[in-house]
């Protein structure tokens, strides 16, 4: 028999779109690991008009077949706001890739990254890093170890193939991302200096930590987090700032998860210095919905969430740059501790945090932490 070649091509009728969001349903339909995002959603999310990434990106998806099987997909972008950061000139050359899904086929994963790549140098790029869906803020990076583990909100997961064929493809590691698994009912696990630290910034500085009332969260999140956020961050690889637009749909995307006993902002002579933004893993209950709204899954989601969900993921804890010798970051972390005792939530992961932001690393060993899971983002030239 003679082997059917892979074609690629771009994603352009309603037809492609559902073969696009559909692959990962099919291809992890018998892992008892990854979770299905709600169909809804996703259409949603790659929508030009509803997302505000689009309002500063430009992007191109590919489905790649064999004969009528749809067999790999992936996304081709470029964000004008990355340029912005990290261009010398307003010149910058680097796009990237992601939604990458494709069978254990190693002419499929090559086929599809030289389609992002002949995209993107059509585009004047000569850089490619990635997976990224659409954002380093999305899900991104492919799974390398924690593979008998679920993935939290904004998780991704893959087998183990993946890293393997996409190093065959010629993609080479840029850096690598951890999730660490804290206990936060366990205070016997911290070290006692994070203690000190917390009493510190409340009797010598005069730091209070309060939670966040949904009416306030997207006053919040567009003027306090996109502060910190921009601040705090700026330093970090791969790092661009929030637009107004994307703290809007941020904000928009948070009243669906939000919960007041996670939702924090640390404050000082009444200017709020530092935000934290734990999120209720909503993934055991997408894991149940099986990526349908209808006919019950919005009840499993507003209604079951309170007693199904016993873990959560920090997303997010930043201390604006000029108070983070304070130990607000650490008042944050003892506030966590507090509300495991009263909440169903007792354990969660941290992350992701880069392998070279030692302080954070370093503050999750001080709270007894362990990495569970490691995400490895490539990049390529071309």
């Amino acid at each position: 028999m003679v082997a059917v070649s892979v074609d690629v091509r771009a994603v352009k009728s309603r037809r492609d779109w559902k073969e696009f969001i559909e692959l990962p349903y099919r291809l992890h339909a018998t892992s008892d690991r990854w979770v299905p995002p709600v169909r809804l959603e996703r259409r949603l999310f790659h929508s030009r008009r509803m997302n505000a990434y689009f309002k500063h990106a430009r992007a191109q998806e590919f489905v790649a077949r064999r004969g009528t099987r749809v067999v790999g997909r992936i996304s081709a972008q470029w964000d004008k706001a990355y340029d912005d950061e990290h261009g010398v000139g307003g010149v910058c050359h680097t796009g990237m890739f992601g939604f990458l899904e494709f069978e254990d086929d190693a002419e499929v994963a090559r086929a599809l990254l030289d389609a992002a790549r002949s995209w993107l140098a059509g585009e004047g790029r000569s850089h490619m890093i990635g997976p990224m869906d659409y954002t380093m803020n999305d899900e991104c990076g492919v799974l390398i170890e924690g593979f008998d583990r679920d993935p939290m909100i904004k998780q991704p997961w893959h087998p183990p193939y993946y890293q393997q064929r996409i190093e065959e493809a010629g993609a080479e590691k840029a850096i690598d991302l951890y999730m660490w698994e804290l206990d936060i009912s366990d205070r016997a696990k911290i070290l006692p200096v994070i203690f000190e630290l917390a009493e510190q910034a409340k009797s010598k500085h005069g730091i209070e930590i309060r939670h966040l009332r949904r009416r306030d969260l997207s006053k919040n999140i567009k003027g306090v987090f996109g502060e910190v956020y921009n601040t705090a961050w700026k330093r970090n690889w791969g790092f661009v700032p929030y637009s107004d637009e994307d703290l809007k749909h941020y904000a928009e995307e948070l009243q669906l998860v939000y919960d007041r006993n996670w939702f924090m902002a640390a404050q000082k002579d009444g200017e709020t210095i530092g935000m934290a933004i734990t999120v209720p893993d909503v993934n055991q209950l997408l894991k149940v919905m099986d990526g349908k709204v209808f006919p019950f899954g919005w009840y499993t989601f507003l209604f079951r969430r309170k007693k199904h969900i016993d873990r959560v993921r920090v997303g997010f804890l930043g201390v604006k740059p000029e108070y983070q010798h304070t130990g607000a970051a650490a008042a944050f972390y003892v506030e966590h501790f507090d509300m495991a005792t009263v909440t169903p939530q007792k354990w969660g992961e941290m992350g992701w945090i880069l392998e070279t932001n030692r302080a954070m690393n370093r503050g999750m060993e001080a709270m007894g932490g362990r990495i569970v899971k490691r995400f490895r983002v490539y990049e390529s030239r071309f």
